[in-house]
């Protein structure tokens, strides 16, 4: 029996936020920071994180990119490049329910980092957000948390940040999936139910 049968409560997920350059014409979307938080057992595992600046290269970033990338450019200058950082990034996000807030960006930049590995189950918060509360006027992730009053939790977990910071973001995607796991009614509910399948 894979993964994706196993009731969500009782899965190991990997919670993905890429902060990136944005687009910019004639350029790649580059991810210039990652973060990764594990949920495990339907809980936060606030002390199981994973982060890096990642090098971009000379470049321009969209001006509308959000983030600190514009105070961080001699950090993101030495910071390891992608495919450097894949060996420590591989042991978070192979084999484990992937999980993000609109899953666009981290499903493209893992699918560009490593081209022969399969990710997923895919689990969409933002989709979930859409499912459990269409009333909410903003789907943003920070404005969604701060609607169902998850901010402390958040704060609690990942102190002296904020949002647009993809350590920050990770954890509020996170406290998110747990705060949908506590719901009820979605104490059965599976990795490929959460997953849209």
């Amino acid at each position: 029996m894979g993964v994706s049968y196993i009731e969500a409560r009782h899965a190991c997920f990997a919670v993905i936020d890429f902060e990136t350059t944005g687009a910019v014409p004639g350029y790649p979307v580059e991810p210039w920071q990652v973060g990764i938080v594990r949920l495990r057992e339907g809980c936060v595992r606030a002390d199981e994180r994973f982060e890096s600046l990642l090098r971009v290269g000379d470049r321009p970033f969209n001006p509308r990119a959000p983030g600190r990338h514009a105070l961080l450019r001699e950090q993101l200058a030495v910071a390891p490049r992608p495919g450097d950082l894949w060996p420590d990034l591989m042991g978070w996000v192979v084999g484990v329910p992937l999980v993000a807030h609109n899953i666009g960006t981290e499903r493209s930049v893992l699918t560009r980092l490593a081209p022969l590995h399969r990710f997923g189950p895919w689990v969409d918060t933002l989709a979930l957000v859409r499912r459990a509360y269409p009333s909410l006027v903003s789907k943003a992730l920070d404005e969604v948390t701060a609607a169902l009053g998850l901010n402390a939790r958040i704060a609690s977990c990942c102190p002296g940040r904020g949002a647009h910071d993809a350590l920050f973001d990770a954890m509020a995607c996170a406290v998110l999936l747990e705060h949908f796991l506590a719901l009820p009614g979605w104490e059965h509910v599976t990795v490929d139910a959460l997953a849209g399948h």
